[in-house]
This record gives structure tokens, C-alpha cells and sequence, in this order.
């Protein structure tokens, strides 16, 4: 490692916004709210949000993860949906086995959920845009009896598609996605079936958005970027894409930093670093300084716009809140 008089400069642009959105925040929270208030263990299902960092560290709180509700035993433990949501099936199982729980569903994807079902009440057959397997994919075309959703990845997906009635159609899509390569689709969509109906505000999310945005600005002018997050969070994977396709020439997925290696970095003289929705700000922060253990690090913030939004916690952790 150099001396702190041979290390070399590194300009770092820092993308804000980054790391965790209000969703997230919420999730998070409703766990650590959770086991508070009733003690551990606390059941969640599937990770609460896809970082390895938050789930190790609410599991060592107390926090028990599952895939199934099969695995959570008939005590009347608080069980967790995570911010993913979940299929309809999944709430009803609960209930005929008088399990309690919370559930800690994304606000913004509830909306995709109501819209389907919205869709779905007025005969129209949807059409899905999202990542085949993805829990969020799962949980929504889980709304709706098997059939009314139809699920496309690419635009050649959307060129093969036939409806029952092009003019019986209907759109959602996934909240975590590339909001360009989305929009291609939307369009690829409109120009097949003119009548198809859309969401009223669109379904990827603020901060989705926002993140892209960020990441576009700062892309073209660094000769890497660092996006911090999970390799099965699609939000952090999006990242990376758009970092690409922005002109970055080399963006690198990373969980921690033990994640890093340093040949990557060899004639990097100006580092762009972002993270993903999941991802806490401590993980960046762990990868900064050991940036600043090898350079002198000339830091800059890159914003593209402010976040103010926030989510309530689901009802029964503030109804009891309520109650204190």
C-alpha cells in the first residue's frame, strides 16, 4: 500500500440519490419495530429487501427468514411479507392457519397489485413487463387466477405476444426495472394495440428513477463505477446496465468491500460510485475507505434531484404505537 505522499489523486463522484428508498426503509423497519415490540423470533418471509448485509444483521437481532410459510410454526410469532409483496395464495394460507401478520409490501407495488386487479375486473387481459422469477414478478401475476397475466422480458417477448382482444388490453410493470429499456416496450406495446390502457402515474418507482438518473450523469464522465448492492436485486443490477449503456466503461457489481479488486482499478483516475435501493450507506462508506487507504480522495456529489418521501409502517406495528 503507498505511502500517503505517493498515493495517487482519485476523483470520486458520489450519485445522490443512492442507497435506500422509503420502501426499504420501511421494511427494514418493520422488522426491527417487530421484534421490539413482541421479541424474537420474528418470521419473515423471503428477504425482507435483497441485501445480505440487512438480512445478517436483522437475523442476528433475532429475525428468523423463510421461503415458505410452511416453515413457521403455529405460535402466533409475527410473520413478515417482505417489501417484494406476495401472491394472493400467500395471505390466505395465513389466514386459514390464524397466523399474525405484517405485512411490510412496498407501497409502490401494492399500486401495481391494485391496478391489476383493477384491469382485471373490466376484462382486460394484461400484460406484465418485468424479470421472469423475480419475487416482485411472482407476487403480482400471484394477484390474479393463472392466465390473465401475461409476462414479457424483451421486446422481442412483446412483438410475439398475441392477445385474446387487442382491444381488451391492459399494461403494469415491475417497479425495479431500466426505465428506457421499459419505455421501448411501452411503446412497442402502444404501437401494436393503440387502445392498450397504462397505469395512470407510471409503475417503475421514484426511486428506481432517481437512481438511473444519477447514474446517468455521472457514467459518461468516470472511467468506472462502482454500484453497491446484491447481484438479486434487480434495482442494483439495473444500475449497472444503465452505467454501461450510459458510456461508463466499466461498472462493477459489488456486495462489500471484500468484493473489490483492485486490478479493476488500475489507471482509474475518476471512480463514480452509487448504490442500489437495499443497499445501507455503511457498505459505501466501508468502500470509500478503502479507496482512501491507496489515494487521496477528491470527492464530489453528483445530484439529480432531493427525496423527501416516506411510507408509514403498516398498520399493526402503528396501531400499537398507537397504544403506548
Amino acid at each position: 500500500m503507498p505511502s500517503s505522499s505517493a498515493k495517487p489523486v482519485l476523483k470520486v463522484l458520489l450519485c445522490s440519490p443512492r442507497g435506500f428508498c422509503a420502501g426499504v426503509v420501511r421494511a427494514i423497519e418493520s422488522v426491527e419495530r417487530a421484534l421490539a415490540i413482541y421479541g424474537a423470533p420474528v418470521y419473515v418471509r423471503h428477504e425482507i429487501v435483497h441485501n445480505r448485509y440487512v438480512v445478517d444483521s436483522l437475523r442476528a437481532k433475532g429475525a428468523i427468514f423463510v421461503e415458505e410459510l410452511s416453515e413457521v410454526p403455529n405460535d402466533h410469532v409475527p410473520v413478515i411479507f417482505s417489501a417484494h409483496g406476495v401472491a394472493r395464495a400467500i395471505p390466505e394460507e395465513a389466514r386459514r392457519r390464524n397466523l399474525f401478520t405484517i405485512d411490510a409490501t412496498c407501497p409502490l407495488v401494492t399500486k401495481v397489485h391494485r391496478e391489476a386487479e383493477i384491469h382485471n375486473r373490466r376484462g382486460r387481459e394484461i400484460v406484465l413487463i418485468g424479470h421472469a422469477g423475480h419475487p416482485e414478478v411472482v407476487g403480482t401475476m400471484g394477484q390474479l387466477p393463472t392466465g390473465s397475466i401475461t409476462l414479457v422480458e424483451t421486446l422481442e417477448d412483446v412483438e410475439k405476444f398475441t392477445p385474446r382482444d387487442a382491444n381488451m388490453l391492459a399494461y403494469v410493470t415491475q417497479t425495479t426495472l431500466s426505465v428506457d429499456d421499459t419505455a421501448a416496450m411501452v411503446d412497442l406495446l402502444k404501437q401494436r394495440f393503440p387502445h392498450i390502457s397504462g397505469p395512470h402515474k407510471e409503475d417503475i418507482c421514484y426511486a428506481t428513477t432517481n437512481r438511473q438518473d444519477a447514474v446517468k450523469r455521472v457514467a459518461p464522465v468516470v472511467d468506472a463505477m462502482i454500484v453497491v448492492g446484491a447481484p438479486n436485486s434487480s434495482n442494483s443490477q439495473r444500475l449497472k446496465e444503465v452505467a454501461e449503456k450510459s458510456g461508463c466503461p466499466r461498472a462493477v457489481l459489488m456486495q462489500r468491500v471484500g468484493d473489490i479488486k483492485w486490478s479493476d482499478f488500475d489507471g482509474v483516475a475518476r471512480l463514480g460510485i452509487t448504490a442500489g435501493a437495499s443497499a445501507p450507506e455503511i457498505l459505501v462508506e466501508e468502500i470509500m475507505g478503502a479507496f482512501a487507504d491507496r489515494y487521496i480522495l477528491d470527492i464530489e456529489t453528483v445530484t439529480a434531484t432531493e427525496e423527501g418521501v416516506f411510507f408509514p409502517l403498516p398498520r399493526p406495528l402503528r396501531d400499537h404505537e398507537a397504544a403506548e
